[in-house]
């Protein structure tokens, strides 16, 4: 839904499960216009669409597209950003660092990417830009050494100045404005805003803009707005509580250097802090409930001396609570945005507050989603009808807004 004069609020829908495009449509049918009945009756709702490439594929076959398109059209919602980090099945498996799979030095995750532009550039309304969501280049503990990183972000760097051509060229025949938005995230090549800051400034405006400058047969400047128009970041509120950086010192740092937020997802971390009442044994029992088999939870643990120690998922991140200078630990597991305490568990709400307090006073983005997908996956004490929580969530960010 519309908030402020050119800004958006909706939930990404890879909450529900289905990979194929049929699965996607029937969701859209069956929630969405569940929630627009409650929350945008009235007034056009947009959404956060996640496709797969299976789904996007289907969707770009015969009059599939224009199909959508004119139930869109009937039923006042419109498209305005979509969610491709996940490739693939993103539900009831095991997915774990798969999810980083197929990374940026891929032709298959180029060629998906690709095909998400085509279906935004199709469906986005006119006088709004579209946003798509992206990995953060790939997943830090699938190489060893320091060259094959470099070589990595090397080949990522080409494939993005190909979406940038892409881009470009939808720009200038339909006069849409669309940008890929990196997703940094716990153990990504991108994880915090320093590494996302040094990915621009070492090959997306070296390599990448001397690679642009050539394809385009243009200026320098001319070059690096494209890169700066199309290249955007995704502010995961949750993934950046991970890093323990604050809004502030995000969106400041990322603005210093002329580095545009394309997309603010709204979710929250799981965090449990040293105490003199609650042994810390209670504490790891409590977390163990969202130590589960299908997605990574990366943990990272705070130490008295202001050390981050890094873990790949929860179960490490419980075990290392029982270190002596252990202050606080907070875990990749998206939990219920308008609920800031779980028994005797804390979540990064916090973070969220200040995130949407900073936007009040300077509107960094206009996309706004709300991203809990792990609904299915909560212990059952917090599970609910799945219409009403993401009702509830979205009200409860309009009520951050409002205030």
């Amino acid at each position: 839904m519309k908030i402020g004069t050119n800004a958006h609020l909706s939930y990404c829908t890879n909450i529900h499960s289905g990979e194929t495009w049929e699965e996607v449509f029937n969701n859209l049918k069956q929630y969405t216009l569940s929630v627009k009945k409650e929350l945008s009756p009235d007034a056009p709702f947009g959404i956060g669409l996640r496709l797969s490439q299976k789904s996007a594929s289907t969707l770009l076959e015969g009059s599939n597209l224009k199909t959508f398109k004119i139930w869109l059209e009937r039923e006042n919602l419109y498209v305005f950003t979509i969610n491709g980090f996940p490739y693939g099945a993103f539900h009831n498996v095991a997915i774990k660092d798969q999810v980083h799979t197929p990374d940026w030095t891929t032709v298959e995750r180029l060629q998906y990417t690709k095909d998400l532009m085509t279906i935004l550039a199709e469906l986005l309304p006119e006088n709004m830009d579209g946003s798509v969501s992206t990995s953060p280049l790939s997943y830090k503990h699938w190489f060893k050494n320091q060259t094959s990183i470099d070589s990595t972000k090397k080949k990522a760097c080409a494939a993005l100045i190909q979406i940038v051509l892409q881009l470009v060229s939808i720009k200038k025949t339909t006069g849409k404005l669309l940008h890929l938005d990196l997703e940094p995230e716990p153990d990504g090549f991108l994880e915090n805003t320093q590494e996302v800051i040094d990915f621009f400034k070492d090959y997306l405006l070296q390599e990448g803009l001397l690679e642009l400058q050539k394809k385009l047969s243009c200026s320098h400047e001319i070059a690096k707005q494209h890169v700066l128009n199309h290249i955007q970041v995704c502010y995961d509120v949750c993934h950046f509580a991970l890093a323990y950086e604050t809004p502030e010192y995000v969106v400041s740092q990322l603005k210093k250097e002329g580095i545009n937020i394309g997309k603010i997802q709204i979710s929250a971390a799981i965090k449990s802090e040293l105490s003199s009442t609650i042994p810390i044994k209670e504490q790891q029992t409590h977390l163990r409930q969202f130590d589960e088999p299908t997605y990574l939870h990366q943990s990272v643990v705070k130490l008295t001396d202001g050390k981050l120690l890094h873990f790949s998922d929860l179960s490490e991140g419980i075990d290392a609570m029982k270190l002596n200078k252990f202050k606080e630990i907070r875990t990749h597991f998206h939990v219920p945005i308008f609920i800031s305490n779980f028994g005797i568990l804390q979540s990064t709400q916090d973070d969220i507050i200040k995130a949407l307090n900073l936007w009040k006073e300077n509107q960094y983005s206009k996309h706004l989603e709300v991203e809990t997908y792990t609904w299915s996956i909560l212990p059952k004490t917090l599970q609910a009808d799945l219409t009403k929580s993401i009702t509830r969530e979205l009200e409860w960010v309009h009520n951050q807004l409002l205030n």
